[in-house]
Order: structure tokens, then C-alpha cells, then sequence
């Protein structure tokens, strides 16, 4: 989703925090207080955030914050659903429609940072096909586009 003028993150952030509730909920776990804020800072743009600027976050908002409570946060919140690990920036994203299970991709503009997320069924079983055709187990799969998003582009024509 590229920066939208008048966009707001706050609605995005507290939609993120309700699914969230709901979710671990209705799978009997816990959203405790400090998971629900990493959530809430992962969610607070559509851009990437790496845990060490969470950890920071955490740190100016709580005083001192133990990076294993933030990787052990992220870890719960990732296997949840709830977040997306984005590999090649070693960073986290918020997944906005974590109450259906499925499986991203992203698209990722290299001028703003901001990623998009992509959720395409018949792709990621031509994938799984592909693997199988070649006899091949794999443990997990990422499709990471990187490139320019609409916004950007209409940005450098203009300029």
C-alpha cells in the first residue's frame, strides 16, 4: 500500500489490535500487554520495522526493554499470523488480514520503504507445484517483489 494522503495509520493499528484480540482468543492464547504493543508498533505504518527500533520504542515508552522479550514477542505474533517477517530486510510487517489463513507475498518499493502485501492463491500453488515437480521439500517459501510502488513512479515523472 503505498502512502495515501489523509491515511489513518491509527485505524490501521487498532484494526491489527481487534483481530489480534479476537484471534488469540478464539485459539485460547494470550495477547498480553507487551505482545499487543509490539503489534501496535508493527502496525503503526505500512513500512517495515526491524525489532531493534521496536526494542527502542519499548525502551523510551517502558524504560529499559530486554531484547528477548521483543524477539520472543515477534515470534509469537509471526506464528499467530499477525505479522509478517520480511527476510530481506530483516524486519517485521503487520499482516491486516490475519483472521484468514493464507500465505503473502509482498511487494516492497525501494524509494518510500513501503511494502504491500499480496495474498494470490493460484501463485503460491504453482509454487507448491514447482517445488514437487522437482522433488523438493521445502521448509518455507518467500516471495518478496522489490521495485517501485505507483506513488513513487508518479513521483519521479513529475519531478
Amino acid at each position: 500500500m503505498s502512502e495515501v494522503r489523509g491515511h489513518d495509520h491509527a485505524a490501521c493499528r487498532a484494526a491489527a489490535l481487534e483481530a489480534a484480540t479476537r484471534l488469540t482468543g478464539s485459539r485460547g492464547l494470550k495477547l498480553t500487554p507487551t505482545r499487543a504493543r509490539v503489534l501496535e508498533i508493527v502496525a503503526e505504518s505500512h513500512k517495515p520495522v526491524g525489532a531493534y527500533d521496536i526494542l527502542q520504542r519499548l525502551a523510551g515508552e517502558r524504560g529499559r526493554a530486554a531484547p528477548p522479550t521483543v524477539y520472543r514477542a515477534l515470534a509469537f505474533l509471526v506464528e499467530q499470523g499477525l505479522v509478517h517477517r520480511i527476510d530481506s530486510l530483516n524486519a517485521f510487517i503487520a499482516c491486516f488480514d490475519a483472521e484468514h489463513a493464507h500465505e503473502a507475498g509482498f511487494l516492497i518499493c525501494e524509494t518510500c520503504r513501503t511494502v504491500e502485501e499480496i495474498a494470490d492463491p493460484a501463485l503460491f500453488e504453482r509454487i507448491r507445484a514447482l517445488v514437487a515437480a522437482h522433488d523438493f521439500k521445502a521448509s518455507r517459501a518467500t516471495v518478496e517483489i522489490a521495485g517501485a510502488c505507483a506513488a513513487c513512479r508518479g513521483a519521479r515523472k513529475a519531478a
